[in-house]
């Protein structure tokens, strides 16, 4: 007879944590780089965020659905930053 196996944590709090920090990377990057380098450093902030979805994704330890909440991780941070960058970039089109 074999013991069940415990059931498995919901692995949204780690994608949604990937997505806060997508825009804390953000909004950093909107403050600390020059306008003229914002668009540069917005693919570096989320190439972080991407990285940073697999080490929590790995650290979850379930392989079940992996590709998926790496994706969604991911994904939802390219939206993040997306609409974050627009707003910085319509900012800096109407300030003087």
């Amino acid at each position: 007879m074999s013991i069940p196996g415990l059931a498995p944590r919901g692995g949204f709090g780690g994608i949604v944590a990937v997505w806060v920090a997508a825009a804390v990377i953000a909004v950093v990057i909107g403050f600390v780089a020059p306008p003229d380098w914002r668009a540069a450093w917005m693919p570096v902030g989320l190439a972080g965020c991407i990285v940073l979805a697999f080490v929590v994704q790995f650290a979850y330890g379930h392989a079940e659905g992996f590709l998926r909440r790496v994706a969604a991780s991911a994904l939802g941070a390219m939206a993040v930053m997306g609409l974050i960058g627009l707003g910085l970039g319509l900012a800096s089109m109407f300030s003087a």
